[in-house]
């Protein structure tokens, strides 16, 4: 039987090397995510062979990263809800055929969900270091605005630390965060990703205004050819604020593709994820399985 229990930062180890067998470029498949957000949906982990499993409260299942018998893993995730469906977020057009080998292997049936609002989005590294060609010219404007500033960009560094937390701190005060579950969340994901940075492999970006802290970024390697950005803030006051941490970082990063994940259903940020044109987006629905094993 699977034994759930959290995430703690000593999983670190057998948890990356389970995600680097699967390779997913999801954004859940990260295991500085995992631990940062774990109070989002009171998530809980377990190891089955090797195979990583992440089930949150609903509850549901993020599919399984590692190694092995898929069949086996789903058949043991089946028996741990019982009677109940068994819902499996995270299914990709490559992942599906698991599943339908499985339920047709256990006569049982499937339905899937789309979840349009959890589809990352992902472009390619050269197109958000450079902004190239006619349909970048407003985020070339939006720089050209910035860089008028007297401003600096450097990396994002341990000394840097406290000043950040800061920074995302008035952020979260000003907009009265503590109102929202979510708000308060992602400062508790915020802490983790500073407390655990170097643990982590985490990397970051820091944009100064007459060297005032005005825009920050955190991200890692997720798997072998993509970056993910893990949070991304800056100071609206300053025009074009957002476009410069977004660019200057790219332009440090050696990898194919970055990871910007979702938009999570938020209008006004599904168009500012469109408006950096991605050249895919990681297309991952639910499926909900029904019947006994």
């Amino acid at each position: 039987m699977l034994e759930f229990r959290e995430i703690n930062i000593e999983d670190r180890f057998w948890i990356s090397e389970l995600l680097r067998k699967s390779d997913y470029r999801g954004c859940e498949y990260s295991f500085a995510n995992n631990l940062a957000w774990q109070r989002l949906s009171n998530s809980k982990i377990a190891r089955f062979k090797d195979f990583y499993i992440v089930a949150t409260q609903e509850p549901s299942f993020i599919f399984p990263a590692g190694d092995g018998d898929y069949l086996e893993v789903l058949g043991e995730m089946k028996k741990y809800i019982g009677n109940e469906p068994l819902k499996i977020t995270n299914i990709t057009e490559e992942i599906l055929p698991i599943i339908e080998e499985f339920t047709t292997n256990f006569n049982l049936e499937f339905s899937i969900i789309n979840c349009i609002d959890w589809w990352d989005y992902v472009y390619l590294q050269e197109d958000l270091a450079n902004l190239k060609g006619k349909k970048y010219d407003k985020k070339r404007n939006h720089l050209n605005k910035f860089y008028e500033y007297n401003w600096k960009y450097r990396p994002l560094l341990k000394e840097y630390f406290d000043e950040c937390i800061a920074f995302a701190a008035i952020t979260y005060n000003k907009r009265d965060g503590f109102n929202e579950r979510s708000s308060v969340v992602e400062q508790y994901a915020i802490d983790r990703f500073f407390e655990y940075f170097e643990e982590m492999n985490l990397q970051g970006g820091t944009l100064w205004i007459n060297e005032v802290l005005v825009a920050f970024t955190i991200g890692e390697q997720l798997n072998s050819d993509t970056f993910c950005i893990h949070i991304e803030k800056a100071d609206i006051n300053y025009h074009g604020a957002f476009t410069a941490i977004n660019h200057q970082f790219a332009k440090t990063l050696n990898c194919k593709y970055i990871n910007r994940e979702e938009d999570m259903g938020i209008l006004g940020l599904r168009k500012s994820k469109k408006s950096y044109y991605p050249c895919f987006q990681i297309e991952k629905n639910t499926v909900i399985i029904t019947g006994s094993v």
